[in-house]
């Protein structure tokens, strides 16, 4: 099992800023998983013996199924299982390194474009110096601040923005890495540790490093789909929900509970307005409607927050390569006045789907009396998503 060069790649993170339940590498990019995508790059550029995969333990079901669905197998030999930071993740695939590795690139598994000249160079660079890090120019002027107030302009030309695979000599960052751990010192990278324990890191500079971006927010998938050239198509959903309004239940819209003497009835909390915005996300994405997908006859959804809910179907919607663009809801309520609560549903919305607050509008409307609504027996919802899909 023994190489002389392996690869570390880093896969414990989360897709928060994506608006994802579940961890990003896991998200579909052009018929793979990002993960996958990654591992094949790594493994096609030849430059490695061998590749090992740190995972988070949380992650081992979803990774399981991948590898049976798209033969990771062929593409790792080795598994470690990650920490709760970054460093101890990265610490726990060194000392799972088999004996005789002589250099190790750590590479983060978001990264998904790296191109073999960039692995190329991060290595002759460690073969020769001890290390290699994956570097690009800094295009942006940068300024040290403090508070609001510009304390200093570096010059640009002296700057790089530092990226992975980051290579060096095992010998070299396995000591780092005990080094850091018996001194408390902590890093957002692995350079920065070579550095503040051995002073003397070598970068690498190269165009492809323009492509090696990694993905964390719903732009940088974008960016990546159109990198992949992948055509899209954009297509608009409705939704539409009715709830009873009773004693003894909380009144919870958009996710926001609304202080008020009555609750809207259901099988969940019964969020009108968010149901109705899932079935308009579903309807966009010919999906069906929130009945199918969460029946009201299942235990499992009792009581439970439509938050949760709505964070599955983005789910479903990021894994059908699709991407919201906009959401626009009307709540047609007589009473309470729900003006005041507006901001915070609409930063509740769009924390749960991953999108900036512009892409999620809210209306509040009465019926001056009439109909269920006006009379105060129900609260109504409609919906329209729209949503841009990749093929």
């Amino acid at each position: 099992m023994s190489g002389t060069i392996w690869a570390v790649v880093v896969a414990g993170g989360t897709g928060s800023r994506l608006g994802l339940p579940y961890n990003k590498v896991f998200a579909g990019l052009g018929g793979c998983a990002v993960l996958t995508r990654t591992l094949r790059a790594l493994s096609e550029s030849r430059c490695y013996d061998g590749i090992l995969l740190v995972l988070n333990p949380r992650d081992e079901k979803a990774y399981r199924e991948l590898e049976a669905r798209e033969g990771l197998k062929d593409l790792v030999q080795l598994t470690a299982w990650g920490g709760e930071t970054r460093q101890q993740s990265v610490k726990n695939g060194l000392d799972a390194l088999p004996d005789g590795v002589e250099l190790v690139s750590v590479h983060d598994a978001a990264r998904p474009f790296v191109e073999k000249e960039v692995i190329r160079a991060t290595i002759d660079s460690a073969k020769q110096f001890g290390s290699g890090v994956a570097a690009t120019m800094v295009k942006d002027t940068i300024k040290r601040v403090s508070g609001e107030r510009v304390v200093e302009t570096p010059d640009r030309a002296r700057l790089r923005a530092v990226q992975t695979p980051q290579t060096f000599k095992a010998s070299l960052l396995k000591q780092a890495y005990q080094w850091a751990e018996r001194n408390g010192v902590s890093a957002t990278d692995d350079a920065s540790l070579v550095e503040k324990m051995a002073g003397d890191v070598r970068l690498c500079v190269t165009e492809a490093g323009e492509r090696n971006i990694k993905l964390t927010t719903r732009e940088d998938m974008q960016m990546a789909r159109r990198m992949l050239d992948q055509k899209s198509e954009i297509s608009v959903g409705m939704g539409y929900d009715v709830h009873r309004l009773v004693e003894g239940r909380k009144l919870i819209l958009c996710g926001v509970e609304v202080p008020w003497e009555k609750g809207l009835l259901g099988h969940s909390d019964a969020d009108v307005a968010t149901h109705a915005l899932m079935d308009a996300i579903l309807g966009a994405m010919g999906e069906g409607d929130i009945g199918r997908w969460f029946p009201d006859t299942d235990p499992a959804y009792e009581g439970i927050s439509s938050i949760k809910l709505l964070e599955k179907v983005m789910a479903a919607l990021n894994e059908r390569n699709g991407r919201l663009l906009h959401a626009d809801l009307t709540i047609v309520c007589q009473r309470p006045k729900l003006m005041p609560h507006i901001e915070r549903m609409r930063e509740t919305l769009a924390g749960a789907m991953g999108v900036q607050k512009t892409g999620v509008n809210i209306k509040a409307t009465t019926t001056e009396g009439l109909g269920f609504e006006g009379e105060g027996l129900g609260i109504s919802s409609q919906a329209v998503a729209t949503v841009e899909r990749f093929e």
